[in-house]
């Protein structure tokens, strides 16, 4: 009996071994601009599931972006990075990530550009189109909130350590998405004005939102590439950074 049983465990054995998270680089175009995403998902599982956009930082599509796409993909979502800047490109340079994010953010390319790679990740055959959700940190923040200012038809919004803006007049109404907004409570970059004028959007656009803030915590805590000096004002915080993955998991189980 003992035998029978081992050989019939011996299929799913097999499936689970060989259960890995794959990825690839999907390439895209917007205008004249070639995009090079990155796609994840657990190549195990051959049903539709949720997808995931993820919005990488000011620095650009580069290992901690990707990390976290992998991630989300070990969680059993179909997870896709967007490229922001065309081809790829990052950089550890301050001065050049300012420079290429300044280019994009504030102009009709951030809602352009973040649409478009909505509309990637819904092609992707394993995904579920009535089941999406996109992330952004940091300047990702700022794109996925335009995402939902879009009207896109995507379930949960999650910024972490984002840029706040306000939806414009004309687009308070369009949002359709839930959000979740997960915020160093010590984080320089954003005025209280800035964050009471977003929340004052919010409110008028009956959105259902909320706002998480974190203790000794400053602007991009997640990422441990950037110590952990708070005094510099972007920092690592292990123990938020921990907290505030798991408010995303918790914020998609409510609906994904």
């Amino acid at each position: 009996m003992k035998k029978m049983m081992l050989l019939a465990l011996l299929p799913i054995l097999s499936m689970t071994a060989s259960s890995a998270v794959v990825t690839r680089e999907i390439v895209y175009k917007i205008d004249t601009t070639t995009c090079k995403g990155f796609l994840a998902y657990d190549d195990a599982v051959t049903t539709k599931r949720p997808g995931i956009l993820v919005v990488h930082e000011w620095w650009g599509l580069n290992d901690f972006t990707k990390g976290k796409t992998k991630d989300l993909a070990a969680l059993g979502y179909v997870a896709f990075a967007a490229d922001m800047y065309g081809n790829g490109q990052s950089t550890a340079d301050m001065k050049t990530a300012g420079a290429m994010a300044g280019a994009v953010r504030g102009t009709p390319k951030m809602r352009q550009r973040v649409v478009t790679a909505f509309s990637e990740l819904l092609k992707q055959p394993f995904v579920d189109a009535s089941r999406t959700a996109a992330i952004g940190f940091c300047f990702g923040g700022s794109a996925v909130l335009e995402l939902a200012y879009s009207g896109a038809n995507v379930k949960d919004i999650v910024t972490f350590h984002g840029g706040l803006f306000p939806a414009q007049p004309q687009d308070i109404t369009n949002i359709k998405a839930k959000i979740l907004v997960l915020h160093g409570a010590d984080d320089p970059t954003l005025k209280p004005e800035a964050i009471a004028l977003f929340q004052d959007t919010m409110r008028k656009s009956k959105a259902d939102w909320q706002m998480v803030y974190f203790g000794n915590s400053v602007h991009a805590f997640t990422n441990p590439g950037n110590g952990t000096d708070n005094g510099k004002g972007m920092a690592y915080n292990a123990l938020s950074a921990a907290r505030a993955w798991k408010y995303m998991k918790d914020f998609f189980a409510e609906t994904l």
